[in-house]
């Protein structure tokens, strides 16, 4: 396991659909090592703090391996390392094998697997496609969101290790399939509400769909 590309980028201002927006998921790779910081990584900045950011979204993760699939899904578009506005693009870190609540070393980073992504219209900006939230969310593909439990440094080529286990054993994949009523499993819903490293925001809707 291993980052493949580092990606940063700060907010900027782009007209969609006639509207002014600010926004930062326009990232590009960077080389070398980067400080990895209690709300982000250094050189990155997210844009509407309403949503986006805070500890539990310091970081945002997503597999290389998914690259294929929209390559073959856009065929026209470029796509490189970042194009989905993460800031790890990984390798060997899928959302049905790793828990909330695992902890992973990368570089002297220490970091804490905390949710799914959530698409925002950001995505229809970043690909200048408004059908791009529902592609995104039919794919599965959701990357995960890191929490940094002891800041340092990391780069491209950084090795993933994954030092704490959750008990729990609720995936990723899990959440996104509780939350998008494609489960509707008594226990694994238990399991999930109980994970600690899960926001409270993210509880609370699950436990609303409890029968």
């Amino acid at each position: 396991m291993r980052v493949v590309s580092v990606n940063v980028g700060r907010p900027r201002e782009v007209i969609w659909k006639q509207t002014q927006v600010t926004t930062s998921i326009f990232k590009h790779p960077v080389e070398g090592p980067v400080g990895v910081k209690k709300l982000n990584l250094r050189g990155d900045q997210q844009s509407d703090l309403t949503v986006h950011g805070g500890p539990n979204k310091a970081v945002y993760a997503y597999p290389s391996e998914h690259y294929a699939y929209w390559r073959n899904e856009l065929p026209k578009i470029e796509l490189p390392w970042g194009s989905f506005g993460e800031n790890l693009t990984t390798e060997g870190l899928l959302e049905d094998a790793l828990h909330i609540g695992d902890q992973l070393r990368i570089g002297t980073a220490l970091l804490g697997v905390t949710q799914p992504r959530v698409p925002c219209y950001k995505l229809t900006i970043r690909f200048d496609r408004d059908d791009m939230i529902k592609r995104f969310i039919a794919s599965h593909t959701s990357g995960f969101y890191l929490a940094v439990l002891e800041e340092g440094q990391l780069a491209a080529e950084s090795p993933i290790e994954i030092v704490r286990r959750d008990p729990a054993a609720v995936s990723v994949a899990d959440i996104n399939r509780l939350y998008y009523g494609d489960s509707h499993d008594a226990g694994l819903l238990s399991r999930a509400v109980s994970v600690e490293a899960l926001p409270h925001g993210w509880r609370d809707h699950l436990m609303q769909k409890a029968p």
